[in-house]
């Protein structure tokens, strides 16, 4: 698990309940999932699900907490020690943002949260909080630390990290698109490492 990942400790009957509801929320969507459905297919009364989760909000949040928490794992290597190898730091990136993309049973949730993002102010600021804030913070060390030793030109980190990161997320709201309309994607598999390829040569010294 991504180390920036939920970490919090759940009972069997939480992740039994975050299962299923991810499940039904995938196949039904947010508001066809309702909370009798989740405790019926869990195999718990309606009013147990209550000593676990206050409300369908609360699960449908928490599930998307997971969705939208970096996929980034640097358990391994030292974000500052992995930029000091310049491109392999991106190309680790981009290619765990690959990984969730084209990962089947991220799919569905990814189009409801879509949805999703324009009717909950809540979901917004955790988007905004858990993927967007956290992964602009990571480049933007990463692009600082190949600045201070003249891996890349000088410039601002996070105007960096934003080009980098804004063309990841189209390419994969492209292939969820195509997807959704039974569009082959084979053409956009290569698509992430080309990406890494072309944006290295514009910023490296």
């Amino acid at each position: 698990m991504p180390e920036n990942a939920i970490s919090v400790k759940r009972t069997g009957t939480k992740d039994k309940i975050l299962k299923v509801a991810r499940a039904l929320f995938s196949e039904h969507g947010y508001k066809g999932a309702s909370m009798r459905k989740i405790a019926s297919t869990v195999g718990i009364r309606e009013s147990a699900i209550y000593n676990h989760y206050k409300n369908k909000e609360e699960i449908f949040l928490e599930i998307s907490k997971e969705i939208f928490s970096s996929p980034f794992s640097f358990e391994d290597e030292n974000i500052k020690d992995l930029a000091l190898k310049g491109k392999p730091f991106l190309h680790k990136f981009a290619m765990q943002y690959k990984l969730i993309t084209f990962d089947k049973n991220n799919e569905n949730m990814f189009k409801l949260l879509l949805i999703e993002l324009l009717q909950n102010k809540e979901l917004r600021g955790q988007f905004m909080s858990d993927f967007h804030d956290k992964n602009i913070k990571l480049l933007s060390e990463g692009f600082f630390t190949m600045m201070q030793n003249n891996i890349i030109r000088s410039s601002d980190p996070m105007i960096i990290s934003y080009e980098f990161l804004s063309t990841l997320f189209y390419i994969r709201l492209q292939i969820t698109l195509m997807r959704y309309d039974s569009i082959s994607t084979t053409n956009l598999s290569t698509q992430f490492e080309k990406h890494v390829d072309f944006f290295w040569e514009s910023i490296k010294n």
